[in-house]
């Protein structure tokens, strides 16, 4: 159930992060589920419509005594994320709701099936212009990726989430909460369906990456660098919308994607990794190659193995940035192997679990289908 939320501007913009998020925990008992009476400075009825769907993370969390950057995820509900942002009542008409409340080391399919239908539910329904979803850091690049290549609306998606948790003198999740529900409620954004947003900027979900384990600048999008930048008082995007639609695949039936591995390669590698997949019923295989997505002879072998049983193969590499093409050191096309291009190994096994589903496993139209999901 939506609940409509109309926050008080009684307090500045400039307010400390700690203080913020500590006088917001001390009134997150005090009827939390009330939506208050409308303010001065709140939203018109015109206003843009964004939905905030929460699903838990370092956003949400709060300081533990255990260590100097310790935190616990999740204890932090997303009204409270709404309510806790001066100004944020000015830009759109917010509502919230709870999808799950896991660290983001736990996202799982059952949570991304779930978001992916109640956004297309609160779009056909007209229920909102805009969404913007709460996540940890650490797979916040592979949600957007697959909501990406699921969702059918042109109306913009934003995840969002934080490097710092809150009630640290650093918490960077207000402002990027902010900044998030910003871009989703900017006619700018119309037309470039799901993006990301973190510390001031705005990124795509084929290019976006975690590049940092805990500083504040964690997110860069290497092949391509950001689309657009984002402040409190406008919103920048750099790159065109898309100018044609990409053509959205179907969830699962079952409710479950497909097994996909991921192997990473090393040096002095054979091939049992690999024919561990083959034996723990894997439909798909991801190496995270060497290079240019290479591996050894041995490693090789068993990938051979692995397409003589049906099974999809995709070379990607372990490098940072940079393509992966094909019959350059592997002779792809003889082995019916697909290349990742840009796609890094948690982005190609995710692309690679959407295509069994959808019943395409023909090494060709999964390579075509690589290089359409710009």
């Amino acid at each position: 159930m939506n609940t409509c939320i109309i926050m008080r501007n009684t307090m500045r913009r400039s307010c400390a992060a700690a203080l913020l998020v500590a006088g917001l925990l001390a009134g997150a008992s005090a009827g939390a589920a009330d939506a208050p009476s409308p303010q001065p400075g709140a939203a018109t009825a015109s206003a843009p419509r964004v939905l905030v769907l929460a699903t838990g993370g370092t956003i949400s969390g709060t300081a533990d005594p255990r260590s100097a950057i310790g935190y616990n995820s999740g204890n932090v509900k997303g009204q409270e994320l709404v309510r806790g942002v001066p100004g944020i009542e000015k830009l759109a008409s917010i509502s919230a709701e709870q999808i799950s409340n896991v660290g983001s080391q736990d996202m799982n399919d059952k949570i991304w099936l779930q978001l992916a239908r109640r956004i297309d539910e609160a779009f056909e329904r007209n229920e909102a212009d805009g969404v913007v979803i709460t996540h940890g850091t650490d797979t916040i690049e592979e949600t957007a990726f697959f909501l990406h290549n699921v969702l059918r609306s042109n109306k913009p998606v934003v995840l969002v989430g934080s490097m710092r948790p809150g009630g640290t003198t650093s918490a960077d999740g207000p402002n990027n909460l902010y900044e998030a529900v910003e871009v989703a409620a900017s006619a700018q954004s119309r037309g470039r369906g799901v993006m990301v947003v973190m510390n001031d900027q705005i990124h795509a979900p084929r290019w976006i990456t975690k590049t940092n384990t805990t500083a504040v600048q964690a997110f860069a999008s290497p092949n391509a660098g950001a689309i657009g930048y984002v402040d409190p008082a406008s919103v920048r995007f750099v790159t065109p919308a898309p100018q044609t639609a990409r053509d959205a695949l179907s969830l699962p039936a079952d409710g479950q994607l497909p097994r996909v591995d991921i192997v990473y390669a090393h040096s002095n590698m054979d091939g049992r990794q690999i024919d561990h997949a083959i034996a723990d019923g894997a439909k798909g295989i991801v190496v995270a190659g060497e290079g240019d997505g290479d591996a050894s002879k041995e490693a090789l072998a068993a990938l051979d193995r692995a397409v003589k049983k049906g099974i999809v193969v995709v070379r990607s590499t372990r490098v940072l940035s940079g393509f992966v093409n094909r019959n350059v050191e592997v002779d792809d096309d003889k082995r019916g192997f697909v290349v990742s291009l840009d796609l890094n190994p948690q982005k190609a096994r995710l692309l690679t679990q959407l295509l069994v589903a959808n019943g395409i496993t023909d090494p060709g139209r999964v390579q075509e289908a690589f290089k359409g999901t710009w």
